[in-house]
């Protein structure tokens, strides 16, 4: 038996000429007019949104992406607003590579635009840990699926949903599901469930993350009203960027090595697609979250446990972290640390909440376990201390796979309100 894998190619565009800059610059400005009218429409159908895209100077590729993303967002996803800073995105029929050894840059990519024979081909950087799939795309052994493209400054990356199947790892006897709750205080909690209970948790500490994306923002803040030059800036950029990259290695080798020790582990997280347009804690919070890379995280995890033989599944994030592991209905969070059960006939009384949220997430592999309780107290489940709970990313639709982009930083400014 094999497995469908859907995994995120990355390649940065070759630095294009001004012609071929300016029309990227218009497809780009374009695609976010389109997105956003259809978005305040309310637009939930794919004919709907169909109606209102169709007179853009649109290339086919990015109408039929918009008819799919747009219902998405509003009916699947619930988005209040648009993450101001939207890729381009294009379906699969958009896919069009092509590669030699002759070229410096051996893979290009030929850019769509409406009308007849507007299309221009751009040469790509790809990601060289990925060759062997770029390879395979290009021989048309692997399916590609959307493709978004995203201006960073003065850059112009490409991401490449690919599906490609691999061989399910031989199990004996019952798997043992381990949930993963992905968040900020705690980068990665971790929880197997044995015959319903949680078993010996794993608790992977944010505190380093946490002090050095406050640190980076401070210090590219304080650089930025002293005007100093640009390339101090992107060397402390990078600095900061390099630090987060590792931990995110090390916390994802950690969380495999984690599951390792159980018989037949299964690792189970949360689907968080759209995280983005999902989190609404205020522009505090919200600057904090965005500006960390939730499905690289997961990303990474996904990429070692493969490599290590064990299978990751997604599952509905919805009230993992409001919802009591044992009698499967809604308590409350009374703190970042705190879950409590307010029903007198379960056992459990209070309950460190990352770990119940890493147990709900465990249950939820079993098709029955998707369910949500509709007894729910009436109280605030809002954290008290102003924290932020991620409970909403995937590698399935994912966020790009670098921590932040300068340009991501620059535009996330906290508002002064503190909300």
């Amino acid at each position: 038996m094999s497995t469908v894998i859907t995994k995120t190619l990355q390649a940065t565009l070759a630095p294009p000429t001004a012609h071929k800059e300016s029309k990227l610059n218009d497809l780009l400005d374009v695609f976010r007019d389109a997105l956003r009218e259809a978005f305040d429409s309310g637009a939930r159908t794919m004919s709907a949104v169909s109606d209102i895209v169709t007179p853009y100077d649109l290339p086919y590729q990015a109408k039929a992406a918009l008819c799919n993303h747009v219902p998405k967002l509003h009916k699947t996803n619930g988005a209040n607003e648009l993450d101001k800073d939207q890729p381009i995105r294009l379906t699969n029929q958009a896919a069009t590579f092509d590669r030699s050894e002759d070229r410096d840059y051996e893979y290009t990519w030929c850019v769509p635009r409406s009308g007849w024979g507007t299309n221009f081909w751009i040469p790509l950087r790809i990601t060289p840990d990925q060759e062997s799939l770029w390879h395979d795309l290009v021989s048309e052994d692997v399916k590609p699926g959307q493709i978004r493209l995203q201006r960073y400054r003065t850059s112009w990356e490409l991401h490449v949903t690919v599906q490609y199947a691999v061989e399910d790892p031989a199990t004996d006897g019952d798997p043992t599901h381990i949930g993963l709750d992905i968040g900020e205080t705690a980068l990665i909690t971790g929880c197997a469930l044995k015959d319903g209970s949680p078993t010996d948790p794993f608790v992977c500490d944010g505190s380093r993350a946490k002090h050095l994306r406050k640190e980076m923002h401070t210090t590219l803040k304080r650089l930025q009203e002293r005007a100093a030059s640009e390339w101090r800036i992107e060397d402390r950029f990078s600095h900061y960027q390099n630090a987060l990259t590792d931990i995110v290695e090390k916390t994802s080798r950690q969380t495999v090595e984690y599951a390792t020790q159980f018989e037949n582990p299964v690792l189970v997280m949360e689907d968080l697609a759209y995280i983005r347009e999902r989190l609404d804690y205020g522009a505090y919070m919200n600057r904090r979250l965005h500006s960390w890379a939730f499905a690289r995280l997961q990303s990474r995890i996904e990429d070692k446990a493969t490599e290590a033989g064990i299978p990751v599944e997604y599952v509905n994030p919805a009230y993992t972290s409001k919802t009591c592991h044992s009698c499967h209905r809604i308590g409350r969070r009374v703190s970042q640390a705190e879950f409590r059960c307010p029903y007198e006939d379960c056992h459990v009384s209070t309950f460190q909440a990352d770990i119940n949220a890493a147990a709900n997430i465990a249950r939820r592999i079993d098709p029955w376990g998707e369910s949500v309780p509709l007894d729910k107290a009436e109280r605030d489940d809002s954290p008290r201390d102003g924290s932020g709970r991620d409970t909403a990313t995937t590698p399935r639709e994912q966020s790009s796979s670098q921590q932040m982009t300068l340009t991501a930083f620059r535009e996330s400014e906290p508002s002064t309100s503190r909300n």
